[in-house]
C-alpha cells in the first residue's frame, strides 16, 4: 500500500500540469488517479490489449510507442503514428462511448507497441467524462483527434502515393514469397544424378533442392550438370551429392525482393531455396526477380567487372542510376547501402586490380602481399554518393618504392572514377598512410603515447577502418598489432572521449501543448549528429579491441560482449537510420538540384511524424553518448 502511495504521488507530479487534469487541485487530481491505474511496458511490448480489454485512454508518462497496422496475413506493417510523452492512446473506445454505439473497425489488424520502456497511466471513461465539464479539457481533446487525425491520413496518403508510383509491374518493394516458385522439386542426397537430371527435364525446371531427413543439405542446377558431369565425363549414376553445392545460400520467404536480387548478383549465383524457419517452402531463381524489372544493377556490375581507365567515368553514372532508383522506391536505407557498398567496393576493388596491371605493363612486378583499407563512410558502409577518398595500405618488407607507385595509380584511377581526393590526404598515397606492417606497428605506438589533436583526428577516421582488399595473413598480423595497441591505448581513448563532451548531441524538447513546434529550426545532421555518434560507437568498440568494420557490425559484437542489451542496439539502429534517412534525402536532393552542398536540415521540411521520430532518434543516440562518457568515469 505505501508503494503504491509512492507511484500515485509520482504520478501525481507528472500529470498536474498535463492538459487533461489542468485547472485542478493535487487534491482532486489525486482523488480522480485513485481511480487510474499505473502501468509500466517493457519496449517492444503489444499495449493495445489494455484500451480494448478495460475500456480507457493511455495517457504516457514516459517513453514512445507507435501505432501500426498488419495485413491479414501479417506479413506486411505500416506504421501510422508515433505517440511519445504526454500524448493518449484509445479514441476509439472515447468513440464508442461518446456515441453510445459501437463503431466497429479491423482492430484485429490495428496494433501499439511499445518502442522503448513506457510508463503510463490508464484513465477510465468515467473519469475522462467527468473531465469534459472543462471546456479546456473538451478543446484539448478536439485538438489532440484533430491532430492525430492529420497525421493518420498523412500516412495513408503516403501509401498510397507510394503504391501509385510503382504499379504494378514495378515490384522491388515485394516479398520473395510473392515472386518465388512454389513447386520445389527435392532429391536425397543418394538419388542418382540420372534421376535428378531426369526429374528437371520432366518438370521443365532449372534447379533441385537435396533434403536429408527434412533438412537443406544441397541445391543442383543445370549448370552444374553441365559443368560437373558433360564436362567431367561422370557417371551418371554416381548420387547427386557428388555434384551438388552444399550448403547453399537461403533467403526468408519474408525478405525483399531487392534483397534477393542483391544476394543473387553480388554473390554470383542464379538460384536460391527459399526458407521458412528451417523448410524449404520455394526457389527463386534470378529469371524470376529480372522478370520483375530490374537489371540495372545486373548491368552496373558487368561495367565495373569490364571497366578500364578511359570508361570508368560511366560506372559513376550507373550506380547513381541504381541509387535512384532505390531512393524512388523508399527501400529501407539500411538495407540500401548494403547494396551501394556492395556497388562501390566492387568500383575500388577494379581500380586497384586495374593499377596492379598497369604496373605489370610497365615492368614493375608485385614484390609482396598487401592490404587496402577503406576508412570514414566507406570503411562504416555508409557511403552512398561518391565523395571524397579516404583509405591506406599496409604491406610486407621493405618494398616501399614499388607500394609508393601503387598507391598513387590507385589513388589516381579511383579520381577517374568519381572519388575526389581526399582534401586532409587521408589517402594511402601519402606516406602516413601508407607503410610496410613494422611502419604501421611503429606507427599504432606513437598514436597511444602522443595525444595530440592531429593524433585525434587521425584516430577518430582510422577507427572506421574496413579491410577491403588484399592478402588475408598481413591482415590478420596488422590486426593483431591494432588489438594490442588499443589494449594499452586507455589513456588515447579517454582523452579521446573528454574531447567528444565538447560536442554533445543536442537535445530537443516538445512541450505538450506544442505539438507542432519545436524550439530549435533547425539542425545539423552531419556535424551535430553523425560525427558525434561515430566517435561515441567507435571509442566504445575500441576499448574493446573492436575496431574495424561497419558500425552496424561494431554494434552487433557490443551485445556480444555484453555492453549492450539487444533491446537498446535494436533502438540505436532505428535511431541511427532515422537520421541517415532524412541525411540521404537532403544530399540527394541537392545533388539532382545542384545546390551548395550543406548537411543541415531545417525542421520546416519534416513532416510531423518526421519530427517526432528525430526528436526520439537524438534521445536514443544522446543515450549512445552518454553510455560512452560512463565507461570512462566508473
Amino acid at each position: 500500500m505505501e508503494q503504491t502511495n509512492k507511484c500515485k504521488q509520482q504520478a501525481l507530479l507528472k500529470v498536474e500540469h498535463h492538459p487533461l487534469f489542468q485547472g485542478l487541485t493535487n487534491e482532486e487530481i489525486s482523488s480522480l488517479l485513485q481511480s487510474c491505474q499505473l502501468k509500466n511496458y517493457q519496449s517492444h511490448h503489444n499495449i493495445l490489449f489494455e484500451t480494448k480489454q478495460q475500456k480507457g485512454l493511455l495517457l504516457l508518462l514516459h517513453g514512445i510507442a507507435e501505432v501500426y497496422i498488419k495485413d491479414s496475413q501479417h506479413e506486411r506493417e505500416e506504421v501510422l503514428e508515433v505517440v511519445r510523452d504526454g500524448q493518449l492512446i484509445g479514441f476509439p473506445t472515447l468513440a464508442n462511448f461518446l456515441t453510445e454505439t459501437e463503431i466497429t473497425s479491423h482492430e484485429d489488424n490495428l496494433e501499439v507497441r511499445t518502442l522503448t520502456e513506457v510508463e503510463a497511466i490508464l484513465v477510465p471513461l468515467s473519469v475522462v467524462e467527468s473531465r469534459l465539464q472543462d471546456e479546456h479539457v473538451k478543446h484539448y481533446l478536439l485538438t489532440q483527434v484533430s491532430i492525430r487525425l492529420k497525421g493518420v491520413y498523412q500516412s495513408l496518403a503516403d501509401q498510397i502515393d507510394l503504391a501509385s508510383s510503382f504499379g504494378e509491374k514495378d515490384s522491388i518493394i515485394l516479398r520473395v514469397q510473392e515472386v518465388m516458385s512454389r513447386d520445389v522439386v527435392s532429391a536425397s542426397s543418394n538419388t542418382s544424378i540420372y534421376e535428378v537430371s531426369k526429374r528437371m527435364i520432366d518438370r521443365n525446371i532449372s534447379s533441385v533442392v537435396v533434403i536429408d531427413q527434412h533438412e537443406l543439405v544441397g541445391i543442383v542446377t543445370e549448370k552444374d550438370l553441365v559443368k560437373r558431369v558433360v564436362a567431367e565425363k561422370r557417371d551418371v549414376e554416381d548420387p547427386i551429392a557428388t555434384i551438388m553445392t552444399p550448403q547453399p545460400v537461403t533467403v526468408s520467404r519474408f525478405s525483399y525482393y531487392y534483397e534477393a536480387l542483391a544476394m543473387m548478383l553480388l554473390r554470383g549465383i542464379k538460384h536460391l531455396p527459399v526458407i521458412d524457419q528451417t523448410q524449404v517452402v520455394g526457389v527463386v531463381s534470378l529469371s524470376d526477380l529480372l522478370r520483375k524489372k530490374n537489371e540495372n544493377m545486373m548491368k552496373v556490375i558487368q561495367k565495373i567487372d569490364q571497366a578500364d581507365a578511359s570508361t570508368l567515368p560511366v560506372v559513376k553514372e550507373a550506380a547513381y542510376e541504381v541509387l535512384q532508383t532505390l531512393l524512388r522506391h523508399q527501400v529501407p536505407v539500411l538495407s540500401l547501402l548494403d547494396i551501394i557498398t556492395k556497388l562501390y567496393d566492387r568500383l575500388v576493388t577494379r581500380c586497384i586490380e586495374l593499377a596492379l596491371q598497369d604496373l605489370e605493363k610497365e615492368g614493375q612486378q608485385q614484390p609482396a602481399d598487401f592490404c587496402f583499407y577503406q576508412m570514414g563512410s566507406s570503411g562504416r558502409k555508409e557511403q552512398f554518393l561518391l565523395t571524397d577518398q579516404d583509405h591506406f595500405l599496409v604491406y610486407e618488407g621493405d618494398n616501399h618504392d614499388y607500394f609508393m607507385l601503387l598507391s598513387k595509380r590507385i589513388v589516381e584511377l579511383l579520381e577517374q572514377a568519381g572519388y575526389e581526393r581526399c582534401k586532409g590526404n587521408m589517402m594511402a598515397s601519402n606516406h602516413y598512410w601508407r607503410g610496410s606492417v613494422e611502419q604501421w606497428n611503429n606507427r599504432l605506438h606513437s598514436w597511444t603515447l602522443q595525444s595530440t589533436n592531429e593524433v585525434m583526428l587521425n584516430v577518430q577516421n582510422f577507427f572506421s577502418y574496413r579491410f577491403l582488399y588484399g592478402n588475408e595473413s598481413v591482415h590478420q598480423l596488422f590486426e593483431s598489432h591494432v588489438q594490442t595497441h588499443m589494449k594499452r591505448g586507455q589513456i588515447l581513448l579517454y582523452r579521446l572521449a573528454e574531447q567528444e563532451k565538447t560536442k554533445l548531441i543536442p537535445s530537443i524538447q516538445q512541450r505538450f501543448r506544442s505539438l507542432l513546434h519545436l524550439e530549435r529550426k533547425q539542425i545539423d545532421l552531419k556535424k551535430e549528429v553523425l560525427f558525434p555518434y561515430h566517435h561515441s560507437l567507435q571509442i566504445l568498440a575500441a576499448t574493446h579491441q573492436m575496431l574495424q568494420g561497419s558500425s552496424m557490425d561494431q554494434i552487433d559484437r557490443l551485445v556480444q560482449q555484453g555492453v549492450f542489451t539487444a533491446s537498446f542496439s535494436q533502438d540505436i539502429k532505428k535511431a541511427i537510420e532515422t537520421i541517415l534517412e532524412l541525411y540521404m534525402q537532403l544530399k540527394w536532393r541537392q545533388h539532382v538540384n545542384h545546390e551548395e552542398k550543406s548537411s543541415v536540415l531545417s525542421f520546416q521540411t519534416l513532416t510531423l511524424r518526421q519530427k517526432d521520430e528525430l526528436i526520439w532518434s537524438l534521445k536514443t543516440l544522446k543515450e549512445l553518448q552518454t553510455k560512452m562518457f560512463l565507461h570512462f568515469s566508473l
